[in-house]
C-alpha cells in the first residue's frame, strides 16, 4: 500500500492494515511530513507504526511516484478534491500505469456536489451529517462529541470500499477508484433513525434531539450521576433489563412509565432514577449490579479504560500499544517511522538507481 494520507481517517485505516501485516508505505512531504507529527506528543506514533516513510515533494516528483505506484496494489491518499488531479496524479493518470491499482480517497464531503471544494473538519462533518445535532438533552444544546467520529466513520468505511474493490479485482484484473465522504459516513451513526424518517414519509416526525428512544426520551437508557460524582450508563432498553435495574433499587414500580416518552411517565421516571442513584457511590452501586444481569456498567474515566478487566483480558492494550479491534494474532513490533527513514529502501525496491534516488532523496 502506498498512504499519502495526513492526520487521522488515511491513517488510521492504513493502520489497520498494517497491524494485519499489510506493508504500508507512507509518502510524506520532506518538509516536516504528516502533520501529526507536530501535534500533541504519541499522536504519530499511535496512527503510523508498523509502517515505513519515504520522502517525496508530490511538486517535482510526479514522474517518480508514477514509477513507484506501477508497484502497488492500493494508494489512499485525503487531499481536497482536485488536488491530485492538478498534480497530474489523478486516477486515470494513475490507472494507466497501474490498471490493478486500488485508489481510495477519503475526503469531507466526496468529490462530487457543490460543497466538494469546502475546507473541514469532524466536527463540520457530523454536523452536515445531522448526527452532531442528535445528541444532547431535549431544548438544549447540542453535545459536543468526545470522539472524531467522522474521521473515524471514514476510516473505516474506506477500508470496506478498499475490500470489496481487492475482491472485485480478483474477478476483473482491473482496479477501482473509491470515494469516500467523511459527512455521508458519518451519517452511518444515524442511519437506522434518519432511515426510518426516510420511510415514514411527509407524515414522519422529524429526528428530534433528546427525546427519541435511544438518545435521551426513554429513562431505562441514560447516564445518571452517582454521590461521588461519577457516571453510570443505565442501557436497560429492553423491559426484562430494566425490571432487573428497577429490582436491585427495590423500587419495581418504576417500570411503568419508563417508556412513555410523549406523556410524561419517562421522565417522571428519569427523575426518580436520578435521585436514587445519587444516594451512593459508584462503586457501590456497581457492587449492587454484580450480580444481575440489567446492562449498567460504569463510565470509565481517564486511565479507567486501561484497567478495565474485560479490554486487558482481550489483549486491547498489548505492549503498551492500543490495538486496532481485528485481531488476528499477536500485534506486529513495528515502531513509527522516522520521516523519511526508509526512502532509499523503497525507491531501490522500485527500482531506482543510486543516483536517482540521491536526487529524490535531495542528497
Amino acid at each position: 500500500m502506498l498512504d499519502l494520507s495526513r492526520l487521522l481517517p488515511g491513517p488510521y485505516a492504513t493502520l489497520v492494515l498494517a497491524d494485519l501485516g499489510a506493508t504500508v508505505d507512507k509518502l510524506e512531504d520532506p518538509n516536516g511530513g504528516d502533520y501529526i507529527r507536530a501535534m500533541g506528543p504519541g499522536l504519530f506514533g499511535a496512527l503510523n507504526r508498523n509502517k515505513r516513510s519515504l520522502t517525496l515533494d508530490l511538486k517535482t516528483g510526479v514522474a517518480a511516484l508514477k514509477k513507484l505506484v506501477a508497484r502497488y496494489d492500493v494508494l489512499v491518499e485525503t487531499f481536497r478534491p482536485g488536488v491530485m488531479q492538478k498534480l497530474g496524479l489523478g486516477y486515470d493518470a494513475l490507472a494507466e500505469v497501474n490498471p490493478r491499482l486500488v485508489y481510495v480517497s477519503i475526503s469531507g464531503y466526496g468529490q462530487t456536489g457543490p460543497d466538494r471544494l469546502k475546507a473541514g473538519h469532524d466536527l463540520d462533518y457530523i454536523a452536515r451529517a445531522g448526527t452532531l445535532a442528535y445528541g444532547g438533552e431535549a431544548g438544549g444544546r447540542p453535545a459536543m462529541p468526545g470522539a472524531q467520529v467522522g474521521d473515524i466513520s471514514g476510516s473505516l468505511f474506506g477500508l470496506v470500499g478498499l475490500f470489496a474493490a481487492l475482491y472485485e479485482r480478483q474477478r476483473t484484473g482491473m482496479g477501482r477508484f473509491v470515494d469516500i465522504s467523511m459527512t455521508e459516513t458519518a451519517m452511518s451513526f444515524i442511519h437506522m433513525h434518519l432511515g426510518a424518517r426516510l420511510l415514514a414519509g411527509p407524515e414522519g416526525k422529524p429526528l428530534e434531539r433528546g427525546t427519541d428512544a435511544l438518545n435521551g426520551g426513554y429513562a431505562c437508557y441514560g447516564l445518571y450521576e452517582t454521590k461521588d460524582h461519577q457516571w453510570l450508563a443505565v442501557g436497560a432498553l429492553e423491559p426484562k433489563f430494566f425490571m432487573a435495574v428497577c429490582d436491585v433499587l427495590g423500587r419495581p414500580e418504576l417500570v411503568e412509565g419508563a417508556y412513555d416518552s410523549t406523556g410524561g411517565g419517562s421522565a417522571r421516571v428519569r427523575a426518580e432514577l436520578e435521585k436514587i442513584f445519587a444516594t451512593k457511590d459508584r462503586a457501590e452501586w456497581l457492587a449492587a449490579f454484580a450480580a444481575a444481569d440489567a446492562c449498567v456498567e460504569p463510565v470509565n474515566e481517564g486511565d479507567e479504560v486501561l484497567r478495565d478487566r474485560q479490554l486487558v483480558a482481550r489483549g486491547m492494550f498489548e505492549g503498551g500499544q492500543l490495538r486496532t479491534p481485528v485481531n488476528l494474532g499477536p500485534l506486529p513490533k513495528g515502531a513509527p517511522p522516522e520521516l523519511g527513514q526508509h526512502t532509499a529502501e523503497v525507491l531501490a525496491e522500485a527500482g531506482f538507481s543510486p543516483d536517482e534516488i540521491a536526487k529524490l532523496a535531495g542528497r
